[in-house]
């Protein structure tokens, strides 16, 4: 299992949302790139990094420092946030040298373009489903829709996706430990690579959550907040 520490941007910042809410921020860090440059010097070969920014206005807005966070740190980047586009898409992969870009708000609400980008691109693109109670949400987390969140997965595998990145929104930023039951759903229902996310809150959370049989686990303000031992988190998954 590969543990994804999480850089969540917004104007330029590494920050937390709280269930999602952008009303509800905290910094902490001005500066992402340094930021990644710790997670690499701790052991970390992976990065997962959301551009909040564009996750709700659909327009890039935080890309130049993803790319120096993939040039200068040498980490696979696992990246989310706006990508809408072909010409997005693109950019992300084969000039600023990111790893996998996930596709989330795009993925229900633009099927063409979700499957044209499997298609090229195949692994490298990831698919992020969102869930709240159960039901994926998009935009950004602001609005939900009608489809629940094993069902999409599903419809993601028959056009190509290999690893969805499975976020439970109302654990998220919460410390509340993770969503164990939902996330062992997702992973037997779909057969793919899932990457669990929201509500890590300890050292045995990250070590526990592998029984889920996910494929790696992203861990944000649980780290930020002094409650998880990266570095022991490592040795020991």
């Amino acid at each position: 299992m590969i543990i994804y520490p999480a850089i969540d941007l917004l104007g330029g910042k590494c920050v937390r949302l709280r269930q999602g809410r952008y009303d509800d921020v905290t910094v902490y860090n001005e500066d992402p790139v340094a930021q990644a440059q710790a997670f690499r010097g701790m052991g970390c070969e992976w990065i997962h990094i959301v551009d909040l920014d564009a996750a709700r206005s659909g327009v890039p807005a935080n890309h130049e420092i993803i790319r120096d966070i993939a040039v200068k740190t040498g980490l696979k980047v696992d990246t989310g946030g706006g990508i809408r586009n072909m010409d997005t898409l693109s950019r992300l992969i084969e000039e600023y040298g990111v790893s996998r870009a996930v596709l989330g708000t795009s993925a229900i609400k633009d099927p063409e373009f979700t499957t044209a980008a499997l298609e090229k691109y195949g692994a490298k693109v990831g698919i992020g489903i969102d869930a709240r109670n159960g039901f994926v949400s998009v935009d950004g987390w602001t609005n939900d829709s009608t489809m629940k969140a094993t069902e999409f997965a599903l419809k993601m595998k028959e056009i190509g996706a290999k690893t969805i990145v499975f976020t439970d929104i109302s654990r998220d930023g919460m410390l509340s430990g993770p969503a164990f039951d939902a996330t062992k759903e997702m992973v037997e229902a779909s057969g793919l690579d899932i990457i669990a996310s929201g509500g890590i809150s300890s050292d045995e959370d990250i070590i526990n959550i592998k029984d889920t049989g996910c494929a790696g686990v992203i861990v944000g303000k649980a780290y930020y907040e002094g409650k998880v031992d990266l570095v022991r988190c490592l040795q020991n998954v």
